[in-house]
């Protein structure tokens, strides 16, 4: 059995002598290198503490567990929610270690110093509100050193839920349609007189529902189309409705338009389908390719819009994942990107099984 090595509580480190270098860190990975000493951070030293491995003084005496556990929690917001995961993660067989955001964990049979890490794992406690900036600033810092990103939830029964969350590059397959018509708007909605215009914008562009042999068309679609030079548009007095008229009184109908419109433009600008997603709780359902209104697929993903402040509440978040993945879609929550004219940016957050 190997020797307990004792070490002591500097700040918020645990500083171990020269032995540690070859019982931990060479045989574990544990904590890293400090001249011919070895560092453990606090939740290194928490888990190795509970396992007899090592023991820890400070100038009060000697800490056990519990001790030790307080004082960390003390010390470090999140502290028990990161002890949770670092403890999952080591009893998974995965070597883990502290790091931006919260830990890098390497792939089986991989090492640190032999390979490089797979994830950068960001820990949340359920009840945590989370700005969606702070996912996207690990997400990009992730993409950028080619690793995955790892969301790790922590509830309140200390279970926790994984996910990877990374940016998604959205793109479809559908060929232009060119067509123009003469349409109406309603109460909260747009009819396209004209047969066959509406039969080739249905059929090639899966735009709107047909009734009749007339279209229906939602609000972010007639805007799209009238944009495009595709309709004519008029009010039910038969006033002529150009662009900014139709926005203002689509706002009035829908509070959230004008960051549908964006995220439902920039979408079918890079040739994708965008349907109502109201069936499954979301804004949009997206295709990358429909054949034909006999041949519909099943959507490939679910899109909700956010704006660019949004916060989170990580079970909202689950709630939406876990309907995606149950009807087999992806889940994307869609942004616009400050400062930048219609561009959107596309978040996707799937389960993940460590």
């Amino acid at each position: 059995m190997s020797e307990v090595l004792e070490g002591r509580l500097v700040e918020s480190r645990i500083s171990l002598g020269p032995a540690a270098l070859s019982e931990l860190y060479e045989q574990g990975y544990f904590g890293r290198p400090k001249g011919k000493c070895l560092e453990l951070s606090l939740v290194e030293a928490a888990y190795l503490l509970d396992r007899s491995r090592i023991r820890v003084l400070s100038e009060e005496g000697e800490l056990d567990f519990p001790a030790l556990f307080q004082r960390a929690s003390s010390l470090e917001r999140g502290f028990e929610f990161r002890y949770v995961v670092y403890k999952d993660l080591r009893e998974r067989g995965y070597y883990v270690q502290p790091g931006r955001p919260d830990f890098r964990v390497y792939p089986r049979g991989g090492r640190p110093g032999k390979s490089p890490a797979e994830f950068y794992v960001l820990v949340i406690s359920e009840r945590m509100p989370l700005p969606l900036e702070d996912i996207m600033q690990p997400v990009r810092m992730a993409g950028q050193m080619r690793k995955r990103l790892m969301l790790a939830i922590v509830d309140e029964e200390s279970d926790i839920t994984f996910y990877e969350a990374r940016e998604k590059s959205m793109v479809g397959l559908m060929q232009e349609v060119e067509e123009k018509g003469r349409a109406t708007l309603l109460e909260d909605r747009v009819v396209l007189w004209e047969r066959e215009a509406s039969r080739r914008l249905h059929e090639i562009g899966f735009y709107g529902k047909p009734v009749g042999e007339r279209l229906q068309l939602s609000l972010v679609e007639s805007a799209y189309l009238l944009d495009r030079g595709m309709l004519s548009l008029m009010d039910r007095s038969g006033k002529e409705l150009n662009r900014e008229s139709f926005a203002a009184r689509a706002r009035q109908i829908e509070a959230d338009f004008d960051l549908k419109f964006r995220v439902y433009s920039d979408l079918r600008e890079k040739r994708m389908v965008v349907k109502t997603g109201f069936k499954f709780g979301s804004h949009f359902r997206v295709y990358k390719q429909v054949h034909g209104p006999e041949k519909v697929p099943h959507s490939d993903y679910l899109v909700h819009t956010l704006p660019a402040d949004h916060i989170f509440l990580p079970p909202v978040l689950s709630r939406a994942v876990r309907l995606a993945h149950s009807v087999r879609k992806s889940m994307i929550f869609a942004y616009p990107l400050e400062g930048e004219d219609r561009l959107v940016s596309y978040l996707e957050i799937k389960r993940l099984k460590p």
